[in-house]
Protein backbone atom coordinates (compact mmCIF):
# COMPACT_ATOMS: atom_id res chain seq x y z
CA UNK A 1 0.00 0.00 0.00
CA UNK A 2 1.01 3.71 -1.42
CA UNK A 3 2.33 5.65 2.07
CA UNK A 4 2.38 8.69 -0.31
CA UNK A 5 -0.76 11.25 -0.61
CA UNK A 6 -1.81 10.96 -4.22
CA UNK A 7 -0.27 14.14 -6.50
CA UNK A 8 -3.01 14.77 -9.09
CA UNK A 9 -2.40 16.17 -12.02
CA UNK A 10 -4.67 19.15 -11.56
CA UNK A 11 -7.04 19.23 -8.34
CA UNK A 12 -9.46 21.52 -7.07
CA UNK A 13 -7.80 24.92 -5.42
CA UNK A 14 -9.89 26.96 -3.47
CA UNK A 15 -9.12 30.91 -2.82
CA UNK A 16 -10.94 31.38 0.65
CA UNK A 17 -13.84 33.82 -0.50
CA UNK A 18 -16.33 30.96 -2.15
CA UNK A 19 -17.96 30.03 1.48
CA UNK A 20 -18.93 33.63 1.42
CA UNK A 21 -20.85 33.65 -1.57
CA UNK A 22 -22.17 30.12 -1.00
CA UNK A 23 -23.18 31.09 2.30
CA UNK A 24 -24.92 34.31 1.06
CA UNK A 25 -26.99 31.82 -1.41
CA UNK A 26 -28.24 29.95 1.66
CA UNK A 27 -28.51 32.81 4.00
CA UNK A 28 -30.98 34.47 1.53
CA UNK A 29 -32.69 30.72 0.55
CA UNK A 30 -31.55 31.08 -2.88
CA UNK A 31 -30.73 27.80 -3.18
CA UNK A 32 -31.62 27.27 -6.87
CA UNK A 33 -31.14 28.09 -10.53
CA UNK A 34 -30.35 31.10 -10.98
CA UNK A 35 -29.93 34.20 -8.49
CA UNK A 36 -27.70 37.25 -7.64
CA UNK A 37 -24.52 34.68 -7.72
CA UNK A 38 -25.38 34.19 -11.50
CA UNK A 39 -25.90 37.43 -12.66
CA UNK A 40 -22.61 38.26 -10.64
CA UNK A 41 -20.50 35.43 -11.26
CA UNK A 42 -21.78 36.27 -15.45
CA UNK A 43 -20.67 40.19 -14.85
CA UNK A 44 -17.18 38.70 -13.36
CA UNK A 45 -16.43 37.08 -16.39
CA UNK A 46 -17.54 39.44 -18.85
CA UNK A 47 -15.75 42.07 -16.83
CA UNK A 48 -12.24 39.71 -16.98
CA UNK A 49 -12.94 39.35 -20.60
CA UNK A 50 -13.95 42.46 -21.78
CA UNK A 51 -11.10 44.17 -23.98
CA UNK A 52 -11.80 46.45 -27.21
CA UNK A 53 -14.44 43.97 -27.31
CA UNK A 54 -18.02 44.12 -25.04
CA UNK A 55 -18.71 40.69 -23.68
CA UNK A 56 -21.32 38.15 -22.52
CA UNK A 57 -21.81 35.40 -20.62
CA UNK A 58 -24.53 32.44 -19.68
CA UNK A 59 -23.19 30.46 -16.95
CA UNK A 60 -24.02 26.87 -17.62
CA UNK A 61 -24.04 23.24 -16.12
CA UNK A 62 -20.88 22.32 -18.51
CA UNK A 63 -18.50 23.54 -21.07
CA UNK A 64 -20.13 20.96 -23.57
CA UNK A 65 -23.30 22.43 -22.77
CA UNK A 66 -22.33 25.49 -24.04
CA UNK A 67 -20.79 24.23 -27.18
CA UNK A 68 -24.27 22.71 -27.89
CA UNK A 69 -26.25 25.98 -27.53
CA UNK A 70 -23.59 27.47 -29.27
CA UNK A 71 -24.81 24.72 -32.36
CA UNK A 72 -28.18 24.90 -31.88
CA UNK A 73 -28.09 28.73 -32.12
CA UNK A 74 -26.23 28.59 -35.46
CA UNK A 75 -28.92 26.44 -36.45
CA UNK A 76 -26.77 22.73 -37.00
CA UNK A 77 -28.69 19.78 -37.60
CA UNK A 78 -27.99 16.56 -39.73
CA UNK A 79 -27.56 17.80 -43.24
CA UNK A 80 -24.82 20.15 -41.69
CA UNK A 81 -20.72 19.89 -41.76
CA UNK A 82 -18.73 21.36 -38.32
CA UNK A 83 -15.16 21.09 -39.14
CA UNK A 84 -13.45 20.40 -35.57
CA UNK A 85 -9.97 20.00 -34.46
CA UNK A 86 -9.13 16.30 -33.82
CA UNK A 87 -6.45 16.93 -30.91
CA UNK A 88 -9.33 17.16 -27.94
CA UNK A 89 -11.54 15.94 -25.89
CA UNK A 90 -14.96 14.69 -26.51
CA UNK A 91 -16.35 17.35 -24.57
CA UNK A 92 -15.85 18.92 -27.77
CA UNK A 93 -16.98 16.43 -30.83
CA UNK A 94 -20.04 15.05 -28.71
CA UNK A 95 -22.09 18.33 -29.16
CA UNK A 96 -22.14 18.12 -32.96
CA UNK A 97 -23.52 14.32 -32.51
CA UNK A 98 -26.28 15.56 -30.41
CA UNK A 99 -27.23 17.77 -33.23
CA UNK A 100 -26.81 14.58 -35.46
CA UNK A 101 -24.71 16.80 -38.03
CA UNK A 102 -21.01 15.24 -39.74
CA UNK A 103 -17.73 16.25 -38.46
CA UNK A 104 -14.79 17.00 -40.58
CA UNK A 105 -11.60 16.27 -38.30
CA UNK A 106 -8.52 18.71 -38.55
CA UNK A 107 -4.82 17.73 -37.74
CA UNK A 108 -3.15 19.76 -35.74
CA UNK A 109 0.23 21.80 -36.36
CA UNK A 110 3.70 22.10 -34.38
CA UNK A 111 3.66 25.09 -33.23
CA UNK A 112 0.63 25.48 -31.07
CA UNK A 113 -0.55 21.81 -31.33
CA UNK A 114 -3.52 23.57 -32.06
CA UNK A 115 -6.02 23.55 -35.67
CA UNK A 116 -3.72 23.57 -38.58
CA UNK A 117 -4.67 26.31 -40.74
CA UNK A 118 -2.85 24.59 -43.67
CA UNK A 119 -5.37 21.54 -43.23
CA UNK A 120 -8.17 23.67 -42.55
CA UNK A 121 -8.69 25.43 -45.75
CA UNK A 122 -8.08 21.96 -47.46
CA UNK A 123 -11.28 20.92 -46.02
CA UNK A 124 -12.96 24.06 -46.85
CA UNK A 125 -12.04 23.50 -50.31
CA UNK A 126 -12.80 20.03 -50.52
CA UNK A 127 -16.31 20.49 -48.96
CA UNK A 128 -17.26 23.91 -50.55
CA UNK A 129 -19.94 22.50 -52.31
CA UNK A 130 -21.60 20.98 -48.56
CA UNK A 131 -23.33 23.50 -45.96
CA UNK A 132 -20.39 23.81 -43.75
CA UNK A 133 -21.76 25.48 -40.73
CA UNK A 134 -19.26 25.97 -37.97
CA UNK A 135 -15.48 25.51 -37.17
CA UNK A 136 -14.46 24.56 -34.05
CA UNK A 137 -10.67 25.30 -32.41
CA UNK A 138 -9.42 24.49 -29.24
CA UNK A 139 -7.02 26.45 -27.12
CA UNK A 140 -5.13 22.90 -25.97
CA UNK A 141 -3.59 22.62 -22.40
CA UNK A 142 -4.19 26.56 -22.58
CA UNK A 143 -2.48 27.38 -25.35
CA UNK A 144 -3.98 30.00 -27.94
CA UNK A 145 -4.76 28.84 -31.76
CA UNK A 146 -3.21 30.85 -34.48
CA UNK A 147 -6.94 32.63 -34.76
CA UNK A 148 -5.54 35.76 -36.71
CA UNK A 149 -4.71 32.81 -39.62
CA UNK A 150 -8.07 30.72 -38.78
CA UNK A 151 -10.36 33.32 -38.85
CA UNK A 152 -9.04 34.82 -41.91
CA UNK A 153 -9.87 31.35 -43.64
CA UNK A 154 -13.59 31.31 -41.73
CA UNK A 155 -14.45 34.99 -43.00
CA UNK A 156 -13.05 33.78 -46.73
CA UNK A 157 -15.78 30.96 -46.50
CA UNK A 158 -18.38 32.90 -44.09
CA UNK A 159 -17.94 30.44 -41.98
CA UNK A 160 -18.86 30.63 -37.97
CA UNK A 161 -16.28 30.06 -35.60
CA UNK A 162 -16.92 28.88 -32.28
CA UNK A 163 -14.28 28.19 -29.84
CA UNK A 164 -13.17 25.91 -27.54
CA UNK A 165 -11.19 27.60 -24.90
CA UNK A 166 -12.36 25.43 -21.83
CA UNK A 167 -9.17 24.96 -20.95
CA UNK A 168 -7.94 28.73 -21.87
CA UNK A 169 -9.22 31.19 -19.50
CA UNK A 170 -6.50 33.53 -18.76
CA UNK A 171 -4.76 33.12 -21.45
CA UNK A 172 -4.38 35.78 -24.55
CA UNK A 173 -3.61 36.00 -28.04
CA UNK A 174 -2.39 39.41 -29.57
CA UNK A 175 -3.40 41.27 -26.20
CA UNK A 176 -6.77 39.67 -26.56
CA UNK A 177 -8.64 36.87 -24.37
CA UNK A 178 -8.97 33.57 -25.56
CA UNK A 179 -12.90 33.06 -26.23
CA UNK A 180 -13.53 36.51 -27.40
CA UNK A 181 -12.38 36.08 -31.46
CA UNK A 182 -14.61 33.89 -32.99
CA UNK A 183 -18.43 34.52 -33.38
CA UNK A 184 -19.41 32.50 -29.73
CA UNK A 185 -16.62 30.44 -27.52
CA UNK A 186 -17.28 27.64 -24.83
CA UNK A 187 -15.63 28.21 -21.46
CA UNK A 188 -15.14 25.19 -18.31
CA UNK A 189 -14.96 25.18 -14.44
CA UNK A 190 -14.67 21.48 -14.57
CA UNK A 191 -13.33 20.26 -11.24
CA UNK A 192 -9.67 20.31 -12.85
CA UNK A 193 -9.60 23.48 -14.64
CA UNK A 194 -7.77 26.73 -14.16
CA UNK A 195 -10.47 28.00 -11.60
CA UNK A 196 -13.68 25.74 -11.01
CA UNK A 197 -17.15 25.57 -9.65
CA UNK A 198 -16.64 21.84 -9.15
CA UNK A 199 -18.73 21.24 -12.13
CA UNK A 200 -19.85 24.08 -15.01
CA UNK A 201 -18.83 26.33 -17.78
CA UNK A 202 -20.36 29.06 -19.96
CA UNK A 203 -21.08 30.05 -23.25
CA UNK A 204 -19.45 33.40 -24.37
CA UNK A 205 -20.60 36.00 -27.24
CA UNK A 206 -19.86 39.63 -28.30
CA UNK A 207 -23.65 39.11 -29.85
CA UNK A 208 -25.67 40.13 -26.71
CA UNK A 209 -28.95 38.10 -29.47
CA UNK A 210 -27.07 34.49 -28.73
CA UNK A 211 -26.73 35.38 -24.94
CA UNK A 212 -30.13 35.99 -24.09
CA UNK A 213 -30.81 33.10 -26.71
CA UNK A 214 -29.21 30.95 -25.05
CA UNK A 215 -30.30 31.57 -21.76
CA UNK A 216 -33.67 30.88 -22.78
CA UNK A 217 -32.68 27.23 -24.22
CA UNK A 218 -30.82 26.65 -21.20
CA UNK A 219 -34.01 27.09 -19.03
CA UNK A 220 -36.14 24.57 -20.93
CA UNK A 221 -37.20 27.15 -23.67
CA UNK A 222 -40.27 28.16 -21.52
CA UNK A 223 -42.32 30.70 -23.51
CA UNK A 224 -43.46 34.15 -21.59
CA UNK A 225 -46.91 32.77 -20.12
CA UNK A 226 -48.51 32.30 -17.18
CA UNK A 227 -48.64 28.55 -17.56
CA UNK A 228 -45.87 26.50 -18.79
CA UNK A 229 -45.69 26.47 -22.93
CA UNK A 230 -42.90 25.66 -24.69
CA UNK A 231 -42.59 26.93 -28.78
CA UNK A 232 -39.43 24.81 -29.08
CA UNK A 233 -36.91 21.80 -27.36
CA UNK A 234 -35.39 23.79 -24.61
CA UNK A 235 -32.73 22.37 -22.12
CA UNK A 236 -31.93 21.70 -18.28
CA UNK A 237 -28.05 23.65 -18.42
CA UNK A 238 -28.19 26.63 -16.32
CA UNK A 239 -25.74 27.02 -13.43
CA UNK A 240 -27.67 27.26 -10.23
CA UNK A 241 -26.43 30.08 -7.95
CA UNK A 242 -25.12 27.94 -5.21
CA UNK A 243 -22.29 26.66 -7.59
CA UNK A 244 -21.97 30.64 -9.52
CA UNK A 245 -21.43 31.18 -5.80
CA UNK A 246 -18.02 29.19 -5.57
CA UNK A 247 -17.27 30.74 -9.02
CA UNK A 248 -17.68 33.84 -7.56
CA UNK A 249 -14.99 33.30 -5.18
CA UNK A 250 -12.41 31.13 -8.14
CA UNK A 251 -12.72 34.55 -10.10
CA UNK A 252 -10.79 36.45 -7.53
CA UNK A 253 -7.85 34.58 -7.95
CA UNK A 254 -8.13 33.77 -11.41
CA UNK A 255 -4.39 36.06 -11.98
CA UNK A 256 -2.83 34.23 -9.24
CA UNK A 257 -3.83 31.00 -10.40
CA UNK A 258 -2.56 32.04 -14.26
CA UNK A 259 0.98 33.00 -12.36
CA UNK A 260 1.10 29.68 -10.57
CA UNK A 261 0.63 27.39 -13.43
CA UNK A 262 2.95 29.61 -15.33
CA UNK A 263 5.34 29.01 -12.45
CA UNK A 264 4.88 25.29 -12.60
CA UNK A 265 5.48 24.54 -16.20
CA UNK A 266 8.78 26.71 -15.87
CA UNK A 267 9.97 24.18 -12.59
CA UNK A 268 9.58 21.58 -15.23
CA UNK A 269 11.43 23.33 -17.78
CA UNK A 270 14.16 24.22 -15.53
CA UNK A 271 14.62 20.55 -14.57
CA UNK A 272 14.58 19.02 -18.17
CA UNK A 273 16.65 21.80 -19.77
CA UNK A 274 19.58 20.07 -19.86
CA UNK A 275 18.08 16.56 -20.84
CA UNK A 276 17.79 15.11 -24.35
CA UNK A 277 14.59 14.39 -25.83
CA UNK A 278 12.00 16.80 -24.09
CA UNK A 279 10.32 19.38 -25.55
CA UNK A 280 7.62 21.43 -24.00
CA UNK A 281 4.39 22.73 -25.85
CA UNK A 282 6.03 26.51 -25.94
CA UNK A 283 4.33 30.02 -26.95
CA UNK A 284 5.63 30.08 -30.66
CA UNK A 285 6.38 33.92 -30.15
CA UNK A 286 5.37 36.81 -27.95
CA UNK A 287 1.91 36.86 -29.84
CA UNK A 288 1.33 33.97 -27.47
CA UNK A 289 0.50 34.03 -23.57
CA UNK A 290 -0.49 30.70 -22.44
CA UNK A 291 -1.89 30.02 -18.96
CA UNK A 292 -0.32 26.89 -19.07
CA UNK A 293 -3.07 25.00 -17.38
CA UNK A 294 -1.27 21.57 -17.76
CA UNK A 295 2.36 21.16 -18.40
CA UNK A 296 2.68 19.11 -21.29
CA UNK A 297 5.74 17.39 -23.18
CA UNK A 298 6.87 15.50 -25.75
CA UNK A 299 9.46 12.79 -25.19
CA UNK A 300 11.81 11.22 -27.66
CA UNK A 301 12.95 7.76 -27.25
CA UNK A 302 15.87 7.85 -29.96
CA UNK A 303 17.44 10.77 -27.88
CA UNK A 304 15.96 9.74 -24.32
CA UNK A 305 17.92 6.28 -24.35
CA UNK A 306 14.86 4.42 -24.90
CA UNK A 307 13.08 6.64 -22.38
CA UNK A 308 9.12 6.57 -23.60
CA UNK A 309 6.12 8.56 -22.42
CA UNK A 310 4.99 5.06 -20.83
CA UNK A 311 8.25 4.86 -19.03
CA UNK A 312 7.62 8.30 -17.32
CA UNK A 313 4.25 7.88 -16.55
CA UNK A 314 4.23 4.13 -15.07
CA UNK A 315 7.12 5.83 -12.85
CA UNK A 316 4.92 8.64 -11.52
CA UNK A 317 2.13 6.17 -10.77
CA UNK A 318 4.33 3.78 -9.14
CA UNK A 319 5.08 6.66 -6.51
CA UNK A 320 1.14 8.01 -6.52
CA UNK A 321 1.88 10.63 -8.91
CA UNK A 322 -0.65 11.03 -11.68
CA UNK A 323 0.15 12.53 -14.99
CA UNK A 324 -1.66 11.02 -18.24
CA UNK A 325 -0.91 11.11 -22.03
CA UNK A 326 -2.16 13.62 -24.43
CA UNK A 327 -5.67 13.74 -25.86
CA UNK A 328 -6.32 10.80 -28.27
CA UNK A 329 -7.03 12.66 -31.14
CA UNK A 330 -10.85 12.23 -32.00
CA UNK A 331 -10.86 11.02 -35.38
CA UNK A 332 -8.93 7.91 -34.04
CA UNK A 333 -11.52 6.77 -31.36
CA UNK A 334 -13.68 4.20 -32.45
CA UNK A 335 -16.84 6.29 -32.43
CA UNK A 336 -15.76 8.63 -35.14
CA UNK A 337 -14.02 5.50 -37.12
CA UNK A 338 -14.14 6.08 -41.05
CA UNK A 339 -15.00 9.71 -40.35
CA UNK A 340 -12.71 12.39 -42.91
CA UNK A 341 -9.77 13.61 -41.49
CA UNK A 342 -7.34 16.01 -42.87
CA UNK A 343 -3.52 16.33 -42.22
CA UNK A 344 -0.51 14.60 -42.16
CA UNK A 345 -0.89 12.92 -38.69
CA UNK A 346 0.77 15.48 -36.12
CA UNK A 347 -1.39 15.46 -33.35
CA UNK A 348 -1.33 11.16 -34.03
CA UNK A 349 2.59 11.78 -32.97
CA UNK A 350 1.82 13.95 -29.67
CA UNK A 351 -0.89 11.28 -28.60
CA UNK A 352 2.16 8.49 -29.31
CA UNK A 353 4.97 10.59 -27.48
CA UNK A 354 3.09 13.26 -25.40
CA UNK A 355 2.54 13.81 -21.27
CA UNK A 356 0.43 16.35 -19.20
CA UNK A 357 2.60 16.22 -15.97
CA UNK A 358 1.03 17.32 -12.64
CA UNK A 359 0.03 20.89 -12.97
CA UNK A 360 -2.12 21.93 -9.92
CA UNK A 361 -1.87 25.50 -8.52
CA UNK A 362 -1.95 24.21 -5.00
CA UNK A 363 0.93 21.73 -5.90
CA UNK A 364 3.41 22.21 -2.54
CA UNK A 365 7.11 22.70 -2.85
CA UNK A 366 7.57 19.21 -1.25
CA UNK A 367 4.79 17.42 -4.05
CA UNK A 368 7.89 18.89 -6.52
CA UNK A 369 10.36 17.24 -4.57
CA UNK A 370 8.63 13.91 -5.05
CA UNK A 371 8.30 14.64 -8.65
CA UNK A 372 11.53 15.46 -9.58
CA UNK A 373 12.86 12.62 -7.59
CA UNK A 374 10.82 10.01 -9.45
CA UNK A 375 12.00 11.78 -12.61
CA UNK A 376 15.48 12.52 -11.56
CA UNK A 377 15.26 7.97 -10.78
CA UNK A 378 14.68 7.45 -14.65
CA UNK A 379 16.81 9.98 -16.26
CA UNK A 380 19.60 9.34 -13.79
CA UNK A 381 22.89 8.99 -16.03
Amino acid sequence: MMSNNKIWLSSPHMGGDEKKYVNEAFDTNWVAPLGPNVNGFESDITSYLTGKLEMHAAVLTSGTAALHLALRLLDVGPKDIVIVQSFTFCGTTNPVSYQGAEIVFIDSESDTWNMCPIALEEALKAYQNRSVKAIIPVHLYGMPAKMNEIQAIADKYSIPIIEDAAEALGSLYRGQSCGTFGNMAALSFNGNKIITTSGGGALISTNKKYIDQARFLATQARDEAPHYQHSQIGYNYRMSNIVAGIGRGQMEVIDLRVAQRRANNQKYRDFFKDIPGITFQTEPNDDFYSNFWLTAILIDSKLTSGISRETIRLKLEEENIESRPLWKPMHMQPIYEGTSFFGKGVCENFFENGLCLPSGSNLTEKEFERIFSALTSIFKK
